[in-house]
């Protein structure tokens, strides 16, 4: 096999390979010696079919697995040439001519083809030391605790229904059948039937108070206007009617938040109740805490790293990006014509977003790779067990699915890589705390396009290896 480097730009290289016919004459001798040994044919005792038997049956798909396998040791070997990981998978340019297909199969003609690669950038990994990390700390309120535990205790209530000529009063819950309209005509989502508990802001706002006072059978018309920030954009701040019929009325129970609502919901007591609630709430405030300290790293990181990027590896995170943009917009009824910035200018901003994404994930790969990052097969069970609960009912085909497809636990292993090179960053930085408030924490924060690159992809680093 000749390997030759006939062309290289910035991570790109191109190859040409040249296999002889000779050389392919000799593996297609042997991979036939391999195969008399166990084809059977009618006629034959095992292992005495003639060779030129199984040339003149087997020969064509013979060469052209000969061929395909040393299409796979070229591209090994021009990994190794390249000294350097691949970026992605080689992009293999086999001879188009027929004639010439015919002779290479026929074992007449040398196999030529060129090979384009692209590799992984070589960096060195930086001092990180004086990257800052405030770590926002929040106790859970104990009047929140209080309003989680009223929540669960109006889920739990239970209701009885009301007279037949009694008015609806605030707190009941309602059955109704409605049909909405805007300038008299139906749209869509705006008819069904629906159990509606008045008071809990379930509806449009203004919904729900004109329907305190009705009876059951009662057909009521129902005004209101939809928010200018409703989520589906053609009926955000339009006004509507819905034609309503009550179809039941229930009143509430009372219902008392003692030990024994605790027991109905499977807790042997009130005092636990709140401590599993208050546990969850902290849980929670950690979480968010955790992430904005990793944006703070993360930006950290992308601050002192430049390097060139694989073109590949970025137009196909671009893609990814992308499709979830034009997603987003179609669920919710939206268009490029909505955004001021337009379609060229988005465009340009998600492709800073994709090139950081890469860019973080191969520092965050290369940190990991340095320090001997590892992720123990109990680690991606126990993810791949907390993943299966999503799937209720289908864990079997859940865990069947990764059996057969190992490949396919590069998404379960990258988050968990992740999380580890990021705690094994911070353990060398010093973070300070910082006592704030659980609206503090929880406020969403000003940011520009390229914050939303929370996630770097790394897995396509590890991949390639």
């Amino acid at each position: 096999m000749q390997l030759t480097q006939t062309a290289a730009d910035g991570l790109k290289r191109q190859y040409k390979v040249v296999i002889t016919a000779q050389d392919l004459a000799v593996r297609f001798d042997t991979e036939v010696e391999q195969l008399k040994g166990r084809v059977q044919l009618n006629g034959f005792r095992p292992g005495k079919v003639p060779v030129a038997h199984i040339r003149k049956l087997y020969g064509r798909s013979i060469m052209a697995e000969v061929v395909q396998n040393s299409v796979t040791e070229a591209q090994k070997k021009i990994a190794e040439e390249a000294g350097s990981k691949l970026a992605a998978e080689p992009k293999v340019a086999l001879p188009e001519d027929e004639a010439t297909i015919t002779k290479v199969l026929a074992g007449e003609a040398d196999l030529d083809f060129a090979v384009d690669v692209e590799i992984l950038p070589k960096f060195d990994v930086k001092d990180h030391s004086h990257i800052s990390i405030v770590k926002e700390v929040a106790e859970v309120p104990e009047n929140d605790v209080d309003e989680a535990i009223q929540r669960m205790a109006n889920a739990a209530r239970t209701f009885t229904p009301r007279a037949d000529k009694e008015k609806s009063k605030d707190g009941d819950k309602l059955t109704i059948d409605f049909v909405g309209t805007i300038n008299g005509i139906a749209f869509d989502g705006g008819t069904g039937t629906s159990d509606l508990v008045l008071g809990s802001g379930q509806f449009i706002p203004g919904f729900e108070e004109q329907l305190v006072g009705s009876k059951m059978g009662d057909q009521k018309v129902v005004k209101v206007t939809f928010p200018d920030d409703y989520q589906v954009v053609d009926l955000a701040g339009k006004a509507a009617e819905f034609a309503v019929t009550v179809k039941a009325i229930q009143a509430p129970e009372e219902i008392a938040i003692d030990n024994e609502l605790a027991k109905k919901l499977g807790v042997e007591s009130l005092a636990k109740m709140r401590e599993i609630v208050k546990g969850s709430m902290q849980a929670e405030l950690m979480d968010v805490s955790r992430q904005k300290q990793k944006r703070q790293l993360l930006d950290g990181l992308d601050a002192i790293y430049t390097f060139d990027l694989p073109p590949t590896m970025v137009e196909q995170e671009f893609a990814a990006v992308w499709n979830q943009v034009i997603s987003d917009m179609q669920r919710e009824g939206k268009s490029f014509a909505d955004d001021p910035k337009g379609e060229a200018e988005l465009k340009a901003e998600y492709q800073r977003i994709a090139q950081r994404r890469v860019r973080l994930g191969l520092v965050l790969s290369e940190i990991g790779e340095k320090a001997e990052v590892k992720i123990s097969d109990e680690e991606i069970s126990r993810a791949l067990v907390q993943r299966a609960r999503q799937f209720p009912g289908q864990e079997k085909e859940f865990f069947e699915f990764y059996r057969k497809n190992p490949q396919a636990l590069a998404e379960i292993r990258a988050p968990l890589f992740e999380e580890k090179v990021v705690d094994h960053i911070l353990a060398g930085l010093t973070v300070v705390e910082k006592p704030v408030s659980r609206d503090e924490l929880m406020a969403v924060e000003p940011v520009e396009a390229e914050a939303k690159a929370e996630k770097p992809k790394k897995a396509k680093a590890k991949k390639a290896e």
